[in-house]
């Protein structure tokens, strides 16, 4: 149904409707850019909010990553902070495939209708100013004929009065024929013109105005159907992000079934178990007769187990910071011995007086069973350790219980080696650039290393020092540790052979669920110290990569690869922007690792390579 033959005669109303139409788009417009500013502002409390309880970064942190529920609140947060980034990406989409495009097509749909309606106008004034003239020509042959009328009965009253003269009567008979002679000329103007009115009439609402108003009727369409459009857009923007927030929904499901509260109750037990033993039985001290007391090691001996143990196989129990023949429990072998008050032994024996110079047992079991691994608890049992002693308990980790602070010294050796590796690595790199600039001097010049290799040389021997010192403190700590048959512990010790050479074989330390270290190698992480240029045994491979770019390997020791070619890895890159690999059995050699993409496998990822 078209609206030029039915709506010949609505040109307001459809300029009304059409308007309509338009301020229409502009409320779909602000309604989705409502709706985007409300996704930005949901997204944006979603991230705060997840950055609120993000742990912070102190040691607190540490201790919550081992615990499961911790680690899958963790990931909750991360989670739902990608959760919140696609929100942002509804509110981007909204903003451009539907505000941005609705904008641009209300400035061409005004100015389209504005067309229309201006042609439209343009052919009604023209058919109003027609019509007009029209008008004005009936009028004028109207009154031409009264005027010829009146003129003949005048003639014909002149002509039949017997006392008019006869020039009278001739002059109204000229007038009579004027005037009849004016109403003919009248008429045929007004016959005319009427046709020719009709014609543009019949134009005008046959032609003109059925195109103007079929253009108007194909831009409402397209209107509607763009708007339409983008209401599809509208939710097709939300279920594009659909996949990826059910992952995120996922991740946060399967990081709340990873929670497993028996590994937790075991955390607890790993993180504050001390390795000292329960104290044995409390001896009976009979104050109704005098007797000579001997000086004991301990508020609360072991005499019990003494009397029943050999001489020779009796072990003296760790206990937190007592007195052990005038000296600390725990003190580092490289402090000196600290001072201690004179033990009971020393003070004379008061038969009137049994109180001896000593704290009651129920003090002493109250400060063993408050006591933490903390400093203050050590002034707590006025032993006046000196300053000295303080400053070399936080080095050596000798303020805590055994048990942790044997922790704490595996954990800083394994820190320790770590960097030891990386500066060998970047000597490596150093190494492998410092030989491209003796063959190719143009590249740079071989001096400029020494002073960067001599450096990393230092650091290297330095923290050997450290290893060793603190290899030294976790020995003696384990020889303090209560014996566990069931239990072996190993220290990952670094064994180095010179200051820059390294043992062929490095086992990765691991620790057990109880603490203890076993004696387990992991076959994943020994590593074989070979030659990188040693071609008598094949490297394996630990991945594949894809060239990216074409590279010809003019120098010597590269391989010249073509762009879309799958070759072997077999090294990875050091630092130094070189990748080993492998084309086929005899062809191998180094490519610069911006022009390949590799794909390490899994069990190859985690290892560790040693040159």
């Amino acid at each position: 149904m078209s609206w030029g033959s039915e709506l010949w005669d609505q040109f307001d109303n459809l300029e009304k409707h059409t308007q309509w139409g338009i301020e229409y788009v502009e409320k779909y417009t602000k309604f989705v850019k409502e709706r985007s500013e409300i996704e930005i502002s949901y997204a944006k409390q979603i991230r705060n909010l997840s950055k609120k309880y993000q742990p912070k970064k102190n040691s607190r942190e540490e201790e919550e990553s081992k615990y499961t529920f911790c680690r899958a609140f963790l990931t909750t947060l991360n989670e739902l902070n990608d959760y919140a980034g696609q929100h942002e990406v509804i509110a981007e989409n909204l903003t451009s495939q539907i505000i941005t495009e609705l904008s641009r097509y209300l400035q061409e749909i005004k100015s389209e209708r504005k067309s229309h309606f201006h042609d439209g106008r343009k052919a009604q004034q023209h058919i109003e100013s027609s019509w007009k003239q029209l008008e004005s020509c009936k009028r004028r042959f109207e009154r031409d004929c009264k005027e010829a009328d009146r003129a003949q009965q005048y003639f014909e009253k002149m002509d039949a009065d017997i006392n008019v003269t006869k020039a009278d009567v001739e002059k109204a008979r000229q007038q009579a024929q004027m005037r009849h002679q004016m109403a003919a000329d009248s008429k045929g103007d007004y016959s005319s013109y009427l046709q020719k009115f009709n014609q543009e009439q019949n134009e005008h609402y046959f032609t003109i105005i059925p195109n103007i108003f079929q253009k108007l009727q194909d831009m409402e369409e397209k209107r509607i159907e763009r708007l339409g459009v983008c209401m599809q857009t509208f939710a097709e923007v939300d279920r594009q992000v659909l996949p990826i927030v059910g992952k995120c929904l996922d991740g946060m499901t399967k990081a709340a079934e990873s929670i497993e509260p028996k590994t937790d109750s075991k955390q607890v037990v790993e993180s504050y178990k001390s390795g000292f033993e329960p104290p044995g039985d409390v001896e009976f001290e009979d104050y109704g007769q005098a007797m000579k007391r001997t000086a004991s090691e301990t508020s609360l001996s072991n005499t019990r187990e003494a009397k029943e143990k050999p001489a020779g196989k009796s072990k003296g129990k760790l206990w937190p910071f007592i007195k052990n023949k005038n000296k600390v429990t725990h003190e580092s072998p490289t402090c000196p011995p600290a001072s201690s008050p004179p033990s009971p032994s020393a003070v004379p024996n008061d038969p009137q007086s049994p109180k001896q110079h000593k704290e009651p047992l129920s003090h002493r079991l109250n400060d063993f069973m408050t006591s933490k691994p903390k400093m203050h608890c050590l002034r707590s049992l006025r032993r006046g350790v000196s300053v000295c002693v303080e400053s070399c308990l936080t080095s050596d980790f000798s303020h805590l219980p055994p048990e942790q602070r044997r922790k704490k010294l595996q954990g800083k050796l394994d820190e320790l080696n770590k960097d030891i590796q990386k500066e060998m690595d970047q000597r490596d790199a150093l190494t492998k650039m410092k030989d491209v600039y003796v063959k190719n001097p143009q590249m740079g010049d071989p001096a400029s290393v020494d002073p960067r290799l001599s450096e990393i040389g230092q650091n290297i021997e330095k923290l050997q020092f450290e290893v060793q010192k603190f290899e030294g403190w976790l020995a003696e700590v384990e020889e303090r540790m209560p014996s566990k048959s069931d239990t072996h512990r190993r220290s990952g010790l670094y064994e180095t052979q010179n200051n820059t050479t390294v043992g062929n074989n490095c086992a990765q330390d691991r620790e057990s669920p109880d603490g203890s270290y076993t004696e387990e190698q992991n076959s994943e992480t020994q590593v074989k110290f070979d030659d990188e240029f040693d071609d008598e045994e094949t490297l394996p491979t630990i991945g594949t990569c894809k060239a990216l770019y074409p590279f010809e390997g003019h120098n010597e020791g590269t391989i010249a690869v073509a762009e879309g070619e799958l070759l072997y890895v077999i090294e990875e890159d050091k630092g130094d922007g070189w990748t080993r690999v492998r084309r086929n059995e005899d062809e191998e050699g180094y490519v610069p690792t911006s022009y390949v993409e590799v794909f390490l496998e899994t069990n190859a990822k985690g290892a560790m390579t040693y040159i």
